[in-house]
């Protein structure tokens, strides 16, 4: 009797103890909801001056020893509000200090740009920001460049502005990201070292079709009855792209030269740079298929091409993603990211063009060149030599190739900020176990200080058993890694139901050693419903070195589902998987992938959400489309077989798709076909548009999206 009696009393205080623990809702875990903040990891906001570090919040600013990482006032957003006379507060979180060796804080209010002297407690500077739009502001010149009514328009440091050019329009686009962002391009102005010459981009896309989007009505606006049409220049694989052009500023004359390219048909230039001596511009020119690189010099004042620096081709595509950047110390040599002998890795070249080494070498993967570390003549890089799932960083001697590791403890995903110098680091870093840390780097003795731990967000929390593995991809050869998340209260004696998360397409990857093996909060949130998550990272993805990513060339879809078919038979191995209920979800290249798997392998899965999938990929843009499959026209049989119009009639299980009706990245011509085809062949998606959005729902749509997806699975799949 007291052995049952004990019995129920555990039990009971067992239960007590579980119903204590909270739950989550999306509220707490998708990033538009309400409380989202409250439950990621704390943060520090830091920020370099010289060798000395800052700790930046919106109303204070504290210095930090970093010997022993202890704070005191700096001074606070009230006090550099009196100091520039100004009527707005200021946010001392979005401040910073733009020079190594001037007391000045770099802030903005009063739609203006200011320089305050937080030593002698003035206002040193300040220049309009009125109108701005894409601006870039150049610290040694003060000169801003920015576009305002389509065009390109410039304010000097003394307050003048000139208009630059005159035929900006939807059609002539200047001064902004051109290649719809590909090619590691992100904005369209380039300015020199000196800052008082400005190259641009200008690209004329009047060729391009128009891709009819519609803007539709706010529900409460009784102005405007009727949807409007939103167009967007949208140029599919195989169709006739835009054509761009370089065009070189100088500030003092005003005259504008543009670089003598050629015919900028079928071409696509990235990557830009400036010689020390800011006579020259470098950048990468890549031909439109994408497997002929070179390495071009032009002379700035005249713009007439001088050298090919450097050439690399290759029989599927070569990818150029980040500019030369020439040693601080030698204006005579420069290095070059490049994954010609498999892998990314650093090369250092003479101006001229002719090899001086290789830096970096191994079967891994540079995956940042984040700066140097003058005094020791030094490169500081991110790397993942220690494990495919990790990113540490290390200080490379230029001369003698050696690298150090310089981050705390090893383990890890690590990211970094560099003092003017590369002297001083600060490692930004969190574990599968450790929410996030701060460590203070001496680069050059790889000495570090333990300065911040962020507590548990999550503490108190029902949460999920997280874990990493690694399983043989289709090939029986390579690796895979892969996350699971099991449910909340998981009992290997019951077989759960559960979801492949999948995304599976280049430059991007699923599966790291950060907090929680880099899980998405929607799969806590669906562990806590009872769902098992399984996550695998196939080949095609990133990281991984140029063989792993240009396995799936030509025959998209193929490979990464060949690979997520092994990931589905370890899953049929484990006892606790019910493999009468197993789904799939995914969003973009994941959406194309979640139709792939649901229709190729009907009998596998039973239900599936597919969120802004692609089709067929001769409707997708033609420079990653192209990169990846070649022309419609050059490899119909690739295009045939990854397309899934003809796999409508495969479809079995219960499939929703998503979309946003203004989605301009995979247009909504993509699920209205692939519908079309269902209809045509009596099968039966489900569908659900999201009127105003993109490719991604903002905002607190966000959490309604999350809630649809989850409700789909808790009605078809539980």
């Amino acid at each position: 009797m007291k052995r049952i009696i004990y019995c129920v009393v555990v039990t009971l205080l067992w239960s007590l103890s579980t119903s204590a623990q909270k739950q989550f809702t999306l509220e707490d875990l998708n990033f538009g909801g309400t409380n989202y903040q409250n439950m990621i990891p704390k943060n520090k906001n830091l920020a370099w001056w010289g060798s000395s570090l800052y700790h930046m919040e919106k109303d204070t600013c504290w210095s930090v020893d970093t010997k022993s990482g202890k704070e005191k006032t700096a001074f606070t957003a009230q006090q550099v509000k009196e100091w520039a006379a100004l009527d707005k507060p200021v946010n001392l979180k979005w401040a910073s200090f733009p020079y190594a060796d001037k007391p000045l804080l770099l802030i903005f209010s009063d739609n203006k740009r200011m320089l305050v002297d937080f030593k002698k407690h003035k206002l040193e500077w300040s220049q309009s920001t009125d109108g701005e739009t894409y601006e870039d502001w150049n610290k040694e010149s003060r000169n801003v460049a920015f576009v305002k009514d389509d065009n390109l328009w410039i304010t000097t440091a003394n307050g003048k502005t000139l208009q630059i050019t005159t035929d900006g329009s939807r059609n002539i686009v200047y001064a902004q990201s051109v290649h719809r962002n590909e090619f590691g391009i992100e904005k369209g102005t380039f300015w020199s070292n000196g800052g008082n010459l400005l190259a641009f981009y200008r690209m004329d896309q009047s060729m391009v079709a128009d891709y009819p989007l519609i803007t539709v009505p706010e529900i409460y606006d009784s102005t405007h009855i009727e949807a409007t049409p939103a167009p967007e220049k949208y140029p599919m694989a195989g169709q006739t792209s835009h054509k761009v052009q370089v065009g070189v500023l100088d500030i003092v004359t005003g005259k504008v030269v543009y670089l003598n390219t050629g015919d900028p048909t079928d071409r696509y230039f990235t990557n830009i740079a400036w010689s020390p001596d800011d006579r020259l511009i470098y950048m990468f020119e890549l031909n439109r298929d994408q497997n002929d690189c070179r390495l071009v010099s032009y002379d700035v004042a005249t713009g007439e091409k001088i050298a090919e620096i450097y050439r690399e081709t290759s029989d599927k595509y070569v990818e150029p993603q980040n500019p030369i950047v020439f040693l601080p110390w030698d204006s005579g040599k420069f290095i070059m990211q490049s994954q010609r002998d498999g892998y990314n890795h650093l090369y250092l070249y003479n101006a001229d063009g002719s090899l001086v080494k290789q830096l970096t070498s191994g079967k891994w993967v540079v995956m940042e060149m984040m700066g140097f570390d003058t005094p020791h003549k030094a490169v500081i890089i991110a790397g993942n030599e220690i494990s495919p799932i990790q990113r540490n960083l290390f200080s490379v001697d230029v001369a003698t190739g050696k690298r150090t590791r310089i981050d705390e403890g090893g383990k890890g995903w690590h990211s970094g900020i560099l003092n003017h110098d590369g002297t001083w680091l600060a490692d930004y870093y969190s574990e599968p176990d450790v929410p996030r840390n701060i460590a203070v780097v001496n680069t050059s003795t790889a000495k570090a200080l333990s300065y911040y731990s962020a507590p548990n967000p999550w503490e108190g929390y029902d949460v999920p058993e997280f874990s990493c593995g690694s399983i043989k991809a289709d090939d029986g050869v390579t690796d895979l890694y892969y996350r699971m998340v099991k449910p909340v209260g998981f009992d290997p004696a019951k077989k759960y139901p559960t979801v492949v998360y999948v995304y599976g397409g280049p430059h991007a990857h699923n599966v790291d050693a950060r907090w929680n093996y880099c899980s998405r909060s929607w799969e806590t949130y669906m562990a806590q419903k009872g769902y098992l998550l399984f996550i695998l990272d196939n080949r095609g993805s990133e990281n991984r070195g140029r063989d792993f990513e240009q396995a799936t060339f030509r025959h998209l879809g193929q490979v990464e589902m060949r690979d997520q078919m092994s990931g589905v038979n370890y899953l049929r191995s484990l006892p606790y998987v019910d493999t009468n209920r197993i789904g799939v979800h995914g969003w973009s290249f994941g959406g194309f992938m979640t139709i792939s798997l649901i229709t190729n392998y009907p009998d596998v899965f039973k239900v599936g959400v597919a969120g802004g999938p692609v089709i067929d990929w001769k409707w997708y843009e033609v420079m990653y489309g192209e990169r990846y499959m070649d022309t419609p026209q050059s490899n119909p049989e690739g295009y045939a077989q990854s397309s899934l119009i003809h796999k409508a009639k495969d479809l079995k299980g219960r499939l929703q798709i998503i979309i946003g009706l203004n989605d301009p990245t995979v247009v909504p011509q993509h699920a209205y076909s692939f519908l079309k085809a269902c209809i045509a062949a009596g099968t039966q998606p489900d569908f659900f548009v999201y009127p105003g959005q993109g490719h991604n729902m903002r905002g607190h749509q966000s959490v309604h999206l999350h809630e649809r997806i989850t409700q789909y699975f808790e009605d078809y799949l539980k």
